[in-house]
C-alpha cells in the first residue's frame, strides 16, 4: 500500500467514530442527553409500591430502593428514607429491574426504501440515525442491549460515546458486524448483480474455512467488540431464496465458537434451520437466536448443552403480517420467506418453552421500528408462558446469559441502579410493559411521569 493510502474499511470506521462524535457535539450545546451525567451526590430513594423480584420470580410489596450514585446501596420492605435523600414517590407504579433486550440493530432500521437507501446513504447517516434509536430503545425501558450486527463497527463508536456521555441511550453490548460466509446472510453483496459485488473475506467478517474463522474472530477482537454473532444458516430480510439451509460447515462452527471464547466472548448464532441449529449447539454457541425451524433434536441438545433461546418472537409476526399486507411490501425472494417465518415461529416458542429450554429475551429490533422492544411480550405470553417468566427472560435471564448478572437483570445492592416502572401490575396484564414511564439508568433518570428527562451533558 503505498504511503498516506487509506483504505476503505479504514475510511469506513474513522467515519463512523468521526459521525458519533459529531452527533454528540451538534446535540450537546441544546442540551442532550447525558448517558453518564455526575449522578447527585445526594442518595436517592425510591418508594415503590411493588417491586419485580426477578430471581425470585415473585411480585414484593412495599418496597424502598436506596440509590447513591449509579449503584443500589439498599432495598428494604416498606417505605424510609434517608438522610439529605431525595425521595422519588412511585404511586401506582410496579418498579421492575431495567430492561434487557439481547437482540437488537441499533445501526439500521427496515422501510420501504431500506435497499435502496443502502445505495445511497453513507455510513454517517446511519451512525447519526442510530443515535436517536438508541435513546428511543432507553426511554422504552431497556437499558441494556446486545447489539447482533452492524455494518463497519459503527455500533463500537455508538457505544462508547454514550459511555463518555455524549448520546443517550442504553448500555451496549457489540458484536460489530455479523460472521457468515461468501453467499450467506452476512454477504452484502448477496443478489446483487454481479459488478455490484464486493470481493470480501475474513476482514470483512466473511469466511471460507477454518482459518478465516479465526482471522475474523481477532479481527472483532482488534476492533474491540464485545460479543460475537455468526450466521449458520440463511435469513429472511436477504436477498437470497432460502431462510433455513446450513451455510457454515460444521468445522467452521466448531472454529468460530472455539476462537470467541478463546477470547472471552459468548457467542449469539443467527439460525433458522434445524440443521444450523444443531451446529451451533453443538459447537457450544451460547444461544440460539430465531430458531424458526427448530426441531425436537435440537431442544433436547439445547437442554442438555444449556443453550440459551433468544426468539425474536414479534420480528416473525411482524414481518409475516407486511407480507400478509402489502404483496410488495418486500422484494420479491424475501417475500415468500416472510410469509414463512410467523406461524412456525409462534408454533416453534410454544414447543420449544413445554421442552424446558431456557429463554432469554431478544426482539431484532431494528427489522420492526426501535422502541417496539415491548411487544415481544404479548406474543410470548400467548404461547402460553407465564407473565412472570417472560419478564424473568428480559432481566435475569438475559444478564444470566450475558454473563451480567453481577451487576444488571435485579434491583440490589452493589448492582446498577438501572429501574424502570409501569402503571400497574405487568404479571396480570403484560401489555402495560408498552406504557414504561419511569426509567432510570446507572442512577441518572431519563423518563418521568411518561415524560422524558432533559439532562446537560457532562462530556467534553
Amino acid at each position: 500500500m503505498a504511503v498516506g493510502t487509506i483504505t476503505t474499511a479504514g475510511r469506513a470506521r474513522r467515519a463512523a467514530y468521526s459521525f458519533a462524535l459529531l452527533a454528540g457535539c451538534a446535540l450537546a450545546p441544546l442540551g442532550a442527553q447525558a448517558q453518564d451525567a455526575a449522578p447527585a451526590a445526594k442518595p436517592v430513594v425510591l418508594h415503590c409500591p411493588a417491586l419485580l423480584d426477578s430471581v425470585a420470580g415473585k411480585m414484593l410489596g412495599q418496597t424502598s430502593v436506596v440509590i447513591q450514585g449509579d449503584r443500589v446501596t439498599e432495598v428494604v420492605s416498606g417505605y424510609v428514607t434517608r438522610p439529605e435523600a431525595d425521595v422519588v414517590d412511585l404511586a401506582g407504579e410496579t418498579c421492575l429491574p431495567g430492561l434487557i433486550d439481547a437482540h437488537v440493530h441499533l445501526s439500521s432500521e427496515f422501510t420501504p426504501t431500506v435497499y435502496s437507501d443502502m445505495l445511497h446513504f453513507n455510513l454517517a447517516d446511519w451512525v447519526v440515525r442510530s443515535t436517536v434509536w438508541a435513546k428511543r430503545t432507553l426511554l422504552g425501558g431497556f437499558t441494556t442491549v446486545r447489539n447482533l450486527g452492524d455494518s463497519h463497527y459503527e455500533t463500537v463508536a455508538l457505544r462508547d460515546q454514550i459511555n463518555k456521555g455524549w448520546v443517550a441511550g442504553p448500555r451496549i453490548l457489540t458484536a460489530g458486524p455479523a460472521i457468515g460466509s461468501t453467499g450467506g446472510h452476512a454477504d452484502d453483496g448477496d443478489g446483487l448483480r454481479m459488478d455490484l459485488q464486493p470481493d470480501v473475506g475474513a476482514h470483512d467478517s466473511i469466511i471460507n474455512g477454518t482459518a478465516d474463522a479465526w482471522k475474523a474472530v481477532r479481527e472483532h477482537y482488534k476492533q474491540n467488540v464485545d460479543t460475537i454473532k455468526i450466521m449458520t444458516t440463511g435469513g429472511v430480510l436477504d436477498l437470497s431464496g432460502s431462510v433455513d439451509n446450513s451455510q457454515l460447515t460444521e468445522e467452521e462452527t466448531k472454529a468460530l465458537v472455539a476462537a470467541a471464547h478463546e477470547y472471552g466472548y459468548i457467542v449469539g448464532v443467527h439460525a433458522h434451520g434445524a440443521e444450523g441449529i444443531r451446529r451451533a449447539v453443538v459447537a457450544g454457541a451460547d444461544s440460539i437466536e430465531h430458531g424458526t425451524f427448530m426441531d425436537a433434536q435440537d431442544m433436547k441438545l439445547m437442554k442438555e448443552h444449556g443453550t440459551y433461546y433468544v426468539p425474536t418472537i414479534y420480528t416473525g409476526t411482524y414481518v409475516t403480517e407486511k407480507a400478509k399486507g402489502n404483496p410488495h411490501a418486500y422484494p420479491p425472494a424475501v417475500q415468500a420467506k416472510a410469509l414463512l417465518v410467523g406461524p412456525q415461529l409462534m408454533k416453534t416458542v410454544g414447543d420449544a418453552y413445554k421442552a424446558g429450554v431456557k429463554f432469554a429475551y431478544g426482539t431484532d429490533a431494528g427489522v420492526f421500528p426501535h422502541g417496539d422492544n415491548w411487544k415481544d411480550f404479548p406474543l410470548l405470553v400467548q404461547v402460553g408462558m407465564p407473565a412472570m417468566y417472560a419478564l424473568q427472560m428480559a432481566t435475569i435471564n438475559a444478564a444470566t446469559l450475558l454473563k451480567k448478572d453481577k451487576d444488571i437483570g435485579s434491583v440490589a445492592a452493589g448492582k446498577y441502579a438501572d429501574i424502570v416502572a409501569v402503571p400497574g401490575d405487568p404479571t396480570k396484564d403484560i401489555t402495560l410493559m408498552g406504557k414504561v414511564d419511569f426509567v432510570m439508568k446507572g442512577g441518572v433518570v431519563f423518563k418521568k411521569g411518561g415524560a422524558e428527562q432533559v439532562f446537560i451533558s457532562t462530556a467534553h
